[in-house]
């Protein structure tokens, strides 16, 4: 008997708690920022899903920086550089370094910027999609 897949929670789910946390984190010192970043580095992960579920379910499951490079084929130029810039910094900063200070609220919040606005644009292109289809 095969168990029924999950739903991944939407982008904008993990991009409202990180909002959340970026707002009313501060009672959590030392911890926020990095759960900030995981939270909108989950949502950049949702909505990659949510576009390969479209566009090309043989992305699915594949590393990352893979789909990275299959993004200029499924989104348009500016999309596909901020999903870049975001994967990249919040990868970069979502792994703790003992010489290396925790993100900044500015870093963060330029991020979740970047992830909302390619959530966007994910969502815009699917939703197209499954109308052709």
């Amino acid at each position: 008997m095969t168990r029924p897949r999950r739903r991944r929670p939407r982008p904008q789910a993990f991009l409202d708690e990180a909002e959340a946390l970026l707002r009313d984190g501060r009672d959590l010192p030392g911890v926020w920022p990095r759960a900030c970043v995981w939270l909108t580095r989950l949502a950049l992960e949702a909505a990659l899903d949510d576009l390969w579920s479209v566009r090309l379910p043989q992305a699915r499951g594949i590393p990352m920086r893979a789909q990275l490079l299959l993004l200029p084929d499924h989104l348009d130029a500016d999309t596909t550089d901020r999903a870049r810039r975001a994967w990249l910094g919040l990868s970069r900063a979502a792994h703790h370094h003992r010489i290396e200070l925790a993100p900044t609220v500015a870093e963060i919040r330029r991020w979740h910027r970047e992830v909302g606005a390619v959530a966007a644009a994910v969502s815009r292109r699917t939703a197209t999609a499954r109308l052709v289809d």
